[in-house]
C-alpha cells in the first residue's frame, strides 16, 4: 500500500499537546521552543482542515476531532517505540505463518507449542488450521504441515513421522465388539478417503464379504472424533492424535491391528526463501518429533 506522506513532527507535537494540555510544557518534553509546537500544531490543522485544540487563556482544551485522532496517534507512536526499544537491545520479532491439519494441531502441535515459545520468546506465530487441502503461496505460509505420500509439485516436504491409523470408541460400544468382524453391525465414521475401512478390515482378516463401508464421512478427523465422543459410531483415526482422549479412557482402541496410509510431512515452497525463524521451527519440531 503506497501511504501518503505522513507528518511525523506534526503528529508529536499534538501528542504530547494533547496529553500535558499545553503547548509549554510540550515544548520541554520535546526539547524545542514553544512557537516551534504551536506551528506544527497549527500545520496538522491546516492539512486535515479541523482544529485539535481550542486555545484558550490558560492552556488548551482538546476538540472533539483531537479526541478522535489522540488514541491511535499515542498507540502508534508507543508501538513504534517499543519496537525500536526491542530492535536496539537485540530482540527482533519474527512472524512465522503456519497452515496446518486440524488434526494435527489439536492432537500433536498444539500441546507442545509452549515449549517452542519457552525456546523462541521472539517469534510469533500465526497458526490457520486446514482439513489437508491447503494452497501456501495464496495463504503466504511459510510452512504447512500436511498429511500424505509427501509428493506435492514445487514443495519441499521433510518427513515428520507416520500416524497409522485404528478404530477408536467410547467403551460402551466397545462392549459390544469382541472381534473386527463385528464392526459390521457398528456406524462407521471415516474421512474423504473411501478405502480406509476396506483397507483396515483387509489388515484386521475380515473377508471383503462381511466388510460394510456404509457410514457418516467427515472432511475433519477432529470432527470425526468428536462424533466418536458422542457415541454416533466407531471412528477410523490416528491413535497418537487423540492419546488425551484414550489416556482419559474416554476412548478407547478395540482392536491393535492399524494401517498406514501416509505420513505427516513438514512442507514449504521451494521458492519460499529460509528465514532464522523458519530455521528454528525446523529444527525444533524435528527434535520434537
Amino acid at each position: 500500500m503506497v501511504r501518503q506522506f505522513l507528518p511525523l513532527n506534526g503528529l508529536r507535537a499534538f501528542e504530547a499537546s494533547a496529553r500535558h494540555l499545553s503547548f509549554t510544557r510540550a515544548a520541554i518534553e520535546l526539547c524545542v521552543t514553544q512557537a516551534a509546537v504551536s506551528q506544527q500544531v497549527k500545520g496538522l490543522e491546516k492539512r486535515l482542515g479541523v482544529a485539535l485544540f481550542q486555545r484558550l487563556p490558560r492552556g488548551l482544551k482538546i476538540t472533539a476531532e483531537g479526541e478522535a485522532l489522540l488514541p491511535t496517534v499515542t498507540a502508534s507512536f508507543d508501538q513504534m517505540a517499543t519496537t525500536l526499544d526491542r530492535i536496539e537491545a537485540g530482540e527482533v520479532r519474527e512472524l512465522l505463518f503456519l497452515g496446518v491439519i486440524g488434526t494435527f494441531a489439536v492432537g500433536w502441535l498444539l500441546p507442545r507449542l509452549a515449549d517452542f515459545q519457552r525456546r523462541h520468546p521472539f517469534i510469533d506465530i500465526r497458526v490457520s488450521t486446514n482439513n489437508n487441502r491447503v494452497d501456501p503461496a495464496a495463504e503466504g505460509l511459510d510452512f504447512a504441515i500436511r498429511f500424505g505420500s509427501g509428493l506435492w509439485h514445487g514443495t519441499e516436504a521433510q518427513h515428520l513421522f507416520e500416524a497409522p491409523l485404528s478404530a477408536l470408541c467410547i467403551p460402551e460400544l466397545a462392549d459390544d465388539l469382541r472381534t473386527p468382524a463385528d464392526l459390521a453391525g457398528a456406524t462407521l465414521l471415516r474421512s474423504y478417503r473411501a478405502d480406509e475401512w476396506s483397507t483396515w478390515f483387509a489388515a484386521a482378516g475380515v473377508p471383503p464379504a462381511a466388510q460394510v463401508n456404509a457410514g457418516i464421512v467427515f472432511d475433519s478427523s477432529v470432527a470425526m472424533m468428536e462424533a466418536a465422543l458422542q457415541g454416533l459410531g466407531v471412528a477410523l483415526a490416528p491413535p497418537s492424535m487423540f492419546s488425551r482422549h484414550l489416556s482419559s479412557g474416554a476412548i478407547v482402541q478395540p482392536f491393535t491391528t492399524t494401517i498406514s496410509l501416509g505420513s505427516y510431512w513438514l512442507t514449504r515452497l521451494q521458492s519460499r526463501p529460509v528465514t532464522p525463524a523458519m530455521r528454528a521451527f525446523s529444527d525444533w519440531i524435528f527434535a520434537q518429533a
